[in-house]
C-alpha cells in the first residue's frame, strides 16, 4: 500500500510534534521549516499539517502543490492561511477549534480578576514593602460583553457566568434564547450593550469585513470604568485609537494578548501603561496542548483516509467553522 504523503510545516524534526509517530506506519511524514523545503515537499502530498500559524512560507510555496487536498491548521484562527490561491482552490481547511477554549476562558477570567482585585497595585506595593489595606471590587453582579460567539466565546461566557457575571454576546445576527448568553446582539448593532458592560472581551475571528472594526467610536461607546480585553486578533482593533482611549481615560484599562504587529514594538506606549496587561499571544497555549492538537489531526487523518467528513471544516469564504451558532 502506498503511503499518503503528509507535509508538516514549521518543524525541522518530527520529535517536535508529540505523538505524530503514530502515523508513521501509514503516512510518509515530511517535516519542513522554510519556503524552499515546503516547495520541495509539496509535490505528491495530499495533506499538510500547519504546525506553526505563520502561513507566509506556505503562500510562497503553494504553487508547488499538485495533489494537495486538505490542510489541518494548528490554530483556531485561520486568517493567516486564507490567502487567495488557497481560498480559490478545492483544498479543504480544518482548524483547531475546541483545543484552546478552556485555556482562553481561564485567561480572560484571570485578566478580569487582575483588574477587579487590584493585583497590579498589590505587586507594586509588595516590591516596596508597603502595607496598604484597601477595598477591591467584586465581579459578581458585573456585566461582560463577549464579542464572538464561537466555541471560545461560549466557553468564556460559561466560565464568567459561574462567578456571577452576567454575560451578553455579539454574533453575526441578533437572537434571543441562547444557551450560553443572556442575549446575543448582531455584529452591526451592539453599541448600546457596550455602554452597559464592565468587561468587553474580543474573541471574534478576523475576516476582511471586520478588520479594524473596533475603533475610536466603539471605545467612546464604552463606560469610562470599563475594561477591554483582546484575545482574538490584533487587526480587529484600531490600535492607535485604543492607545488614545487608554491614555485619555475613555476606558479604564485593557488586557491585550494580540496586536496589529507581533512581536509588539518595544517602543509601543502600551508597554509602559499601568492600566494595561501585555502578553505575547499566549492565552490559548498550555502545557500539553501540542499532543491534543496531534490527537485531533490523527482523528481527522483517519476520517480523511476513510472518506468521511472532517472535524472543524472551515468555510473558506467566511473564514471560520460555520455552525448554527
Amino acid at each position: 500500500m502506498n503511503k499518503r504523503i503528509v507535509v508538516i510545516q514549521g518543524v525541522e524534526d518530527l520529535a517536535q510534534v508529540p505523538g505524530i509517530e503514530m502515523l508513521a506506519a501509514e503516512a510518509e511524514l515530511r517535516p519542513v521549516k522554510d519556503a524552499q523545503g515546503i516547495a520541495r515537499a509539496l509535490p505528491g502530498a495530499e495533506v499538510l499539517l500547519g504546525w506553526d500559524a505563520d502561513a507566509r512560507n506556505l503562500k510562497l510555496s503553494f504553487d508547488a502543490s499538485d495533489r494537495l487536498r486538505w490542510i489541518q491548521w494548528g490554530a483556531a484562527g485561520v486568517d493567516a492561511a486564507l490567502f487567495p490561491a488557497l481560498v480559490e482552490s478545492e483544498v479543504m481547511v480544518t482548524n483547531a477549534r475546541g483545543i484552546f477554549d478552556r485555556a482562553m476562558a481561564e485567561y480572560a477570567l484571570g485578566m478580569i480578576l487582575f483588574f477587579a482585585k487590584d493585583f497590579r497595585r498589590t505587586i507594586d506595593l509588595q516590591s516596596e514593602a508597603k502595607w496598604l489595606h484597601r477595598h477591591t471590587r467584586r465581579v459578581a453582579g458585573t456585566r461582560a460583553l463577549v464579542i464572538g460567539t464561537g466555541s471560545i466565546g461560549r466557553e468564556i461566557a460559561r466560565l464568567l457566568q459561574r462567578t456571577g457575571i452576567e454575560v451578553e454576546g455579539v454574533g453575526r445576527r441578533a437572537r434571543a434564547g441562547d444557551s450560553d448568553f443572556s442575549q446575543v446582539h448582531g455584529a452591526d448593532d451592539f453599541d448600546a450593550a457596550l455602554g452597559r458592560s464592565d468587561w468587553v472581551v474580543l474573541v471574534a475571528p478576523l475576516t476582511p469585513q471586520n478588520r479594524g472594526f473596533f475603533d475610536a467610536a466603539r471605545f467612546a461607546a464604552m463606560k469610562p470604568s470599563a475594561h477591554f480585553f483582546n484575545l482574538g486578533r490584533g487587526a480587529l482593533v484600531n490600535e492607535a485609537a485604543m492607545v488614545q482611549a487608554l491614555a485619555q481615560g475613555t476606558i479604564a484599562g485593557a488586557g491585550l494578548d494580540v496586536f496589529e504587529t507581533e512581536p509588539l514594538d518595544p517602543k509601543s506606549p502600551l508597554w509602559a501603561m499601568d492600566n494595561v496587561i501585555v502578553s505575547p499571544h499566549m492565552s490559548g497555549e498550555y502545557h500539553g496542548f501540542e499532543k491534543t492538537l496531534v490527537d485531533l489531526f490523527i482523528d481527522n487523518f483517519q476520517r480523511f483516509v476513510r472518506g468521511e467528513s472532517l472535524v472543524n471544516l472551515v468555510d473558506k469564504r467566511l473564514g471560520f467553522v460555520s455552525s448554527p451558532d
